[in-house]
């Protein structure tokens, strides 16, 4: 039996409903709905209390990761093609990102992964991903 990648099982739209489900918690979370909103504003000029301001920021954010988690997952290169290296730590210094924000972090994405009903192995595979991820993140 050959080993289809996460990306043979879940495709590009799999990715999408992901994301989207990670990303349409964001705003509303205590922890990372600040540090989006400033960062997003600070980055584009734009009032971080401004939902209306801050949606096409957080749609291109949540299209970026998408399109890193489908290339990390085995499908097509659109996020380096665009973007170069991933390069995670350096992308992510500019925030501020102890445990209490990557546990929140994972705590989102698991929500989102629950919402998929995936199969067993590989809900675990994204799983132990994410986690590794989150806390290779932490710079505070």
């Amino acid at each position: 039996m050959t080993h289809r990648s996460p990306y043979d099982r879940l495709g590009r739209d799999g990715f999408d409903l992901l994301t989207r489900g990670f990303y349409d918690a964001i705003p509303g979370d205590d922890i990372l709905g600040p540090m989006y909103r400033r960062h997003l504003a600070n980055e584009h000029g734009v009032d971080p209390d401004d939902p209306a301001a801050l949606a096409p920021y957080m749609e291109e954010a949540r299209g970026r990761l998408r399109d890193f988690l489908v290339q990390r997952f085995g499908g097509p290169t659109t996020y380096s093609d665009g973007r170069g290296h991933p390069r995670l730590r350096m992308r992510h210094a500019p925030f501020a990102i102890d445990h209490a924000a990557a546990e929140r972090w994972l705590e989102l994405m698991f929500a989102a992964l629950d919402a998929m009903g995936l199969e067993a192995d590989l809900y675990r595979e994204l799983r132990v991903y994410f986690t590794q991820t989150a806390l290779f993140m932490v710079n505070r």
